[in-house]
């Protein structure tokens, strides 16, 4: 991946409605090479996939909450089970293991605190393995779906 690649890729992701022909200017490029440089850097599996970023508040989920798992057993067949009902639930919009205590970060939205904690007793306190969980409000997001770095020096 060249400079170029990397210049493809920032202009994307702040703006994945660009076309082919918007892009090319962008990165000082003729359409047909930058063409080709896109395919490639979907082909690679750099540019993963392309989706609209949605404003939670607008669509009524005002209530942010992160959720701590902490795991009875790390038995595989039950870490499998509680990461395939994880995913399943769609309030979950984030979901990390983590190494150390607690075993999972879950961030939840949803659009107040009674819905909140109907999704907490309902789902998330029946998930397969969970030993406790503990959960904070998010007061303010600070940085968020920040675009990643695509420097060529890397620390």
């Amino acid at each position: 991946m060249d400079g170029i690649d990397r210049k493809i890729l920032a202009e994307l992701q702040r703006d994945g409605r660009l076309t082919v022909t918007e892009l090319a200017e962008r990165v000082q490029l003729s359409v047909s090479p930058c063409h080709r440089r896109l395919r490639a850097l979907e082909r690679s599996g750099a540019i993963a996939g392309y989706r609209a970023q949605l404003d939670a508040s607008v669509l009524g989920l005002t209530f942010d909450a992160l959720v701590f798992v902490n795991m009875s057993t790390t038995a595989r067949e039950r870490i499998e089970a509680f990461e395939e009902a994880v995913a399943a639930i769609e309030y979950v919009v984030q979901a990390q293991r983590l190494f150390g205590s607690p075993d999972y970060l879950l961030r939840v939205v949803a659009a107040d605190l009674p819905h909140f904690q109907r999704i907490y007793d309902d789902e998330l306190t029946t998930l397969p393995g969970v030993q406790n969980l503990n959960s904070t409000l998010v007061m303010k997001s600070i940085v968020e779906q920040r675009d990643l770095p695509l420097g060529g020096n890397r620390v």
